[in-house]
């Protein structure tokens, strides 16, 4: 099969060469090659300015990333490349985890842009966000298959960036049979995760080690679990000994999700739920002259894109300012940021200002990222999101 090419701008494929595997629309040669005389996700083969082959990539004209590399080689991708490159991401997998609940594909980092799938034992749960990789469906399921005696797989195919990309949205059953809930173990705690109805894939496998380390500090401790979702965090405070959690979330589904897994668990005397937005519950709480022992701050990405940076920040400090005001006498704070666009020097600055504003000793006592099943491209910066800043905060004297 011959791929038609795309051809770059001269010193455009330097980036590329370092390894990073996007193409912007303005590093293409428009002249020598029309971006709208392809169609998205189609193949074609990457060359630089003087026709020298980069890989093979797939096309999104409508798009402000143009073009995504699949591969250093000049061959069409097909469903061997895709077996071969889900098995090697297996491995790692295996490799790092005893039990089968991990993320296995995490998209660019295993030279799969655009696809992540996540395991919870015999069931897979697989989300495309882009249009060449929804072109490769049928090559993904059917390596899938062929790799794993799977009882079931769901597309879960419902994230904004699928809007952006100009595909549509929809959950459905790929093969087998895929039921409302999965069970997974972590850390020794047991889920049922909402697979169809929750976020992303139902289930954040990147806050794993972090989940971990909290729990060291818990047992016996009054714990408040800020934006709690289906409980990740507080559920395993919960097992892990804590006296009190209380979880918060916007959602009433989640927080009855939250209820649902306690009861899985035997905590279900240890935890409360309050629904409501968490800067008014926080708040609230402050005015009750409520403290906490240990308060878990996993709120949802507040700078999305570049352009709220500064409004994003301000978000973090105040939640931040919050959290230390209902803390107890050298409680933990938890601090966690899933923007890829909040740096962790920036995080280390809103603690230490926040701490000075509130008459607070900070001190950063571990610091975490994400775990080895979401690993990090280092020629590519946004594979690195997560911000775990784990600090025990103790009263000036």
């Amino acid at each position: 099969m011959t791929l038609p090419e795309l051809r770059l701008k001269a010193k455009e494929d330097k980036r590329l060469r370092q390894g990073h595997l996007w193409v912007y629309s303005n590093e293409v040669d428009t002249k020598a090659t029309p971006l709208k005389s392809f169609t998205a996700g189609q193949q074609v083969l990457l060359k630089s300015s003087q026709g020298k082959s980069l890989g093979v990539a797939y096309v999104n004209p409508n798009s402000l990333i143009c073009a995504r590399l699949l591969s250093r080689s000049s061959k069409a991708f097909g469903q061997n490349q895709m077996a071969q490159k889900i098995t090697q991401a297996l491995a790692l997998r295996e490799a790092c985890f005893d039990e089968p609940y991990y993320r296995l594909v995490y998209g660019d980092s295993d030279g799969l842009p655009g696809l992540v799938i996540d395991r919870f034992n015999e069931y897979l749960v697989v989300q495309i966000s882009t249009a060449g990789m929804e072109a490769l469906k049928d090559k993904i399921l059917a390596a899938l298959l062929s790799l794993f005696d799977s009882m079931g797989i769901l597309w879960k195919n419902d994230g904004k960036m699928r809007v952006q990309e100009g595909l549509s949205e929809y959950v459905e059953v790929a093969h087998g049979e895929v039921p409302e809930f999965l069970p997974l173990i972590e850390n020794g705690t047991r889920f049922d995760v909402p697979v169809w109805k929750g976020q992303k894939t139902g289930w954040f496998y990147d806050h794993r080690l972090n989940r971990e380390r909290i729990c060291r500090h818990v047992e016996g401790k009054r714990v408040l679990d800020i934006c709690s979702y289906i409980g990740g965090w507080g559920i395993q405070a919960a097992n892990s000994g804590a006296s009190h959690v209380t979880c918060v979330d916007a959602s009433k589904q989640a927080l009855d999700w939250v209820q649902q897994n306690a009861l899985l668990n035997n905590v279900q005397d240890n935890v409360e739920c309050i629904q409501g937005d968490a800067f008014l519950v926080m708040e609230k709480l402050i005015e009750e002259q409520q403290k906490f022992d240990v308060v878990i701050l996993d709120p949802p990405a507040f700078i999305p894109k570049r352009k709220d940076i500064n409004a994003g920040e301000r978000a973090y400090q105040k939640m931040n300012q919050l959290g230390m005001r209902l803390l107890g006498s050298e409680g933990i704070l938890l601090s966690a940021s899933c923007s890829m666009h909040l740096s962790e020097d920036s995080l280390d600055r809103i603690l230490c200002q926040t701490g000075r504003t509130l008459d607070r000793h900070v001190q950063v006592i571990e610091r975490g990222g994400q775990g080895p099943d979401h690993p990090v491209h280092p020629g590519i910066g946004e594979t690195r999101y997560i911000k775990s800043l784990m600090c025990r905060v103790a009263f000036n004297l």
